[in-house]
């Protein structure tokens, strides 16, 4: 019988856990603060920022909003992100992606003080991951991590294959799991012989963006499965890039979808934003 990771539960007790330290930091006059932008009106973006909020408010880290029009400029936006690196009183800044197409995406996430990078993307915070020194690190990565070890799957010296190379989830996840000592390949659209290359892996790692791609055919017995894609079918049911019901028989754990990887991304941002204490200071 295969385990069902529970993403809700174990970014409940993470949430639980920065509650605690955060309570600790009030007494000590110290509250944590993450500025949050969203510029335009993209209903799933607005839908990302308000969980976000309502994490803040739980575990009780102050949250300012800007929500900026669709018309915003990419002068204004870096100028607000510049008053925000200056504010001493600000440790965490999130610029909510995509943005409209008038904003380069690149810009704003250099503009971002590696000090405030609470999303891991800035290329200072994308570079120490890679030689190992400290600093922020993407959010559903880092969240993958703590998904597999709070559920006790072994990661040390086990073969671990990536299918996706994205600078979100795909490139840092590689460098994590090498970091926890996996042996790591990354898989991607010119990838050739992918199944037999899936089928290696104890642990597969989906982030390839395609509804149910992965079916029981790239799984080999046993293995440890996360879904990280998230897919709006007809009739509004989410999916993952894994079919669920044809790999999980196969598996000895796996992430459901919706209830997965999904709620580790906001918990790790907060977690994030609870850290920036010393990197901002």
């Amino acid at each position: 019988m295969y385990q069902i990771i529970d993403g809700k539960a174990i970014s409940t007790a993470l949430k639980e856990e920065l509650k605690e330290k955060v309570t600790k930091l009030a007494g000590q006059g110290i509250t944590p603060c993450l500025a949050v932008i969203l510029v335009g009106e993209d209903p799933a973006s607005a839908v990302y920022v308000n969980n976000k909020k309502k994490a803040c408010e739980f575990i009780g880290i102050k949250s300012l909003s800007y929500e900026l029009p669709e018309s915003t400029s990419e002068e204004e936006l870096l100028k607000l992100i510049e008053t925000l690196n200056a504010d001493d009183s600000v440790n965490g800044i999130l610029v909510q992606l995509p943005l409209p197409k008038q904003i380069h995406e690149d810009a704003v996430i250099k503009a971002i003080s590696p000090k405030k990078d609470v999303d891991g993307f800035h290329p200072e915070s994308v570079g120490a991951l890679c030689i190992g020194q400290p600093g922020y690190v993407s959010c559903t990565p880092a969240g993958i991590i703590e998904l597999l070890k709070r559920s006790n799957v072994e990661i040390e010296g086990k073969e671990c294959v990536i299918i996706g190379r994205s600078n979100i989830v795909g490139k840092p996840m590689s460098l994590l799991m090498l970091r926890e000592n996996a042996t790591v390949t990354v898989c991607h659209s010119r990838t050739q012989k992918l199944k037999e290359v899936c089928k290696r892996a104890d642990i597969l790692i989906v982030a390839i963006g395609k509804p149910k791609m992965i079916t029981s055919e790239y799984v080999k017995e046993g293995a440890v499965v996360i879904d990280v894609g998230i897919h709006r079918l007809e009739g509004k049911k989410l999916c993952g890039d894994v079919d669920f019901d044809d790999v999980a028989p196969h598996t000895s754990a796996i992430t459901p979808v919706p209830g997965g990887v999904g709620p580790m991304t906001i918990a790790m941002l907060m977690k994030n934003c609870v850290e920036s204490i010393g990197f901002s200071s």
